[in-house]
């Protein structure tokens, strides 16, 4: 069965997803609409840097947003000299590093979905004299609301999963920055597999039913169109 503290894990891992999806539709969505809409040249620059995560090891990407965030680094060095607290290893430092890991499960689909708008019905909208604001609010956001759903899915998936970047950034901290990847792994190598067990299951059934609700749901907004 599941201890005390493997449910301290679970809360955190809800509360660090759902922050993690809300702030990332906040930030992904001006920029997955700048993406599909910009004619730059080197758009393309921003697109990889976006990407980066997609393919970068996360101990890695761990391993710099440690050195940032804690107390020797730039921003934790900025954070001590006024008297605060670095970010590593707490759960505000989980945040921020689950932000950057999860950006391109947030933004690319995002981006899909505005681009297969076509510039059509902006420019109708545009001709009944509505401005670029309504525009975005009234037209490109209710046509793109299968992209939203899918990426709000899938970032909130991928953060629950995440473990090498939790694992560097937060330590191991129960109740404060152990999720559900390390309660797994500290079971693991106390060869309590029972509890891995449930827990990986779990895992494997959430995860499973999320992304057949994605399928689902953006199956039968195709069949509706069609």
């Amino acid at each position: 069965m599941l201890t005390a503290a493997d449910y301290d894990a679970l809360i955190v891992t809800l509360k660090l997803a759902s922050l993690t999806t809300l702030i990332l539709l906040l930030i992904g969505t001006p920029l997955a609409w700048w993406l599909a809409r910009s004619r730059w040249r080197f758009k393309f620059l921003i697109e990889s840097l976006i990407a980066l995560p997609l393919v970068l090891p996360p101990t890695v990407l761990g391993f710099y947003l440690l050195i940032m965030l804690g107390a020797n680094g730039p921003i934790g060095g900025a954070m001590t000299a006024l008297g605060l607290q670095p970010l590593a290893f707490s759960f505000s430092g989980l945040v921020i590093g689950s932000v950057f890991y999860s950006l391109p499960f947030v933004v690319q689909p995002l981006q899909n979905a505005f681009a297969s708008i076509g510039s059509r019905p902006m420019e109708v909208a545009a001709t009944l004299r509505a401005s670029p604001l309504d525009r975005f609010f009234s037209v490109a956001i209710p046509l793109a609301r299968p992209g939203f759903l899918t990426a709000a899915v899938l970032g909130f998936a991928h953060t629950v999963g995440e473990f090498g970047v939790v694992l560097m950034i937060g330590g191991n901290i129960p109740g404060e920055t152990q999720v559900l990847s390390i309660a797994i792994y500290d079971h693991v190598e106390s060869l309590e597999y029972t509890q891995a067990h449930w827990l990986s299951a779990g895992l494997l059934i959430f995860s499973f039913l999320l992304l057949l609700s994605v399928y689902a749901l953006n199956r039968q907004q195709l069949l509706l169109r069609s």
